[in-house]
C-alpha cells in the first residue's frame, strides 16, 4: 500500500512543471497595463547609483602619470583607437583602408594644443563620426589612453630641451 502511495505522489511531482523559463512575462521594453506604460521603470527622484560617485571621483581626478599608467594607456589605444586613428595616431587605421571616414592625425597642431579635457571628452561623448566610448572604457582608461596619446605626441613633435639634463648627455652621446 504504501507503494502504491509513493508510485501515485511521484507521478502526480512528475506532472508538476516548474519550468520558469515558460512562466507569463512583459518584455523589458514592451508596454504593460499594470504600470499604465512600459514595463521599465524610472528609478526615483533621489536614487544615487551605488557606483556613481566612485565613478564621478574617477572622471574628475586624472591619475598621476606613471610608466604604469602608460603602458595602460598603450593597451586601451591599441584595442579602442587603433582601429581608426592607427598605431601611431596618425589617422589611418584598417578601417580607414576600408572607406570609413578618416579621423584628425593626433599630430595635428590644433589637437597638441588642446588640453587633455578635450580627449577625455571625446572618447566619453564621442565626435563627429566617432561614437561614445563612455559605456565601454573605464574614466581611468580614458584617462590612460589620454596619457598615450600626449606620448604618441610627444615622440614625433619633442626637442632635446625636453629631455632631462641627466638623460640630454646620454642621447648626445649616442649620436
Amino acid at each position: 500500500m504504501t507503494r502504491a502511495w509513493l508510485l501515485a505522489l511521484a507521478l502526480l511531482l512528475a506532472g508538476c512543471d516548474q519550468n520558469m523559463d515558460v512562466q507569463p512575462r512583459y518584455s523589458e521594453y514592451g508596454r504593460a497595463p499594470l504600470f499604465r506604460g512600459s514595463v521599465l521603470r524610472k528609478a526615483p527622484a533621489g536614487v544615487v547609483d551605488r557606483n556613481a560617485l566612485a565613478e564621478q571621483a574617477a572622471v574628475r581626478n586624472k591619475p598621476p602619470l606613471n610608466a604604469a599608467l602608460l603602458e595602460r594607456g598603450q593597451q586601451r589605444f591599441d584595442i579602442f583607437c587603433s582601429p581608426c586613428h592607427g598605431a601611431n595616431g596618425d589617422g589611418n587605421g584598417f578601417v580607414v583602408e576600408r572607406g570609413m571616414p578618416s579621423p584628425t592625425s593626433y599630430h595635428a597642431e590644433r589637437l597638441r594644443n588642446e588640453e587633455d579635457q578635450h580627449f577625455f571628452d571625446v572618447i566619453t561623448n564621442g565626435y563627429g563620426a566617432m561614437f561614445s566610448y563612455g559605456a565601454r572604457v573605464s574614466p581611468r582608461d580614458r584617462w590612460a589612453i589620454v596619457a598615450y596619446i600626449r606620448a604618441l605626441q610627444l615622440s614625433r613633435h619633442g626637442s632635446i630641451d625636453d629631455v632631462p639634463a641627466d638623460e640630454r648627455g646620454k642621447l648626445l652621446e649616442q649620436r
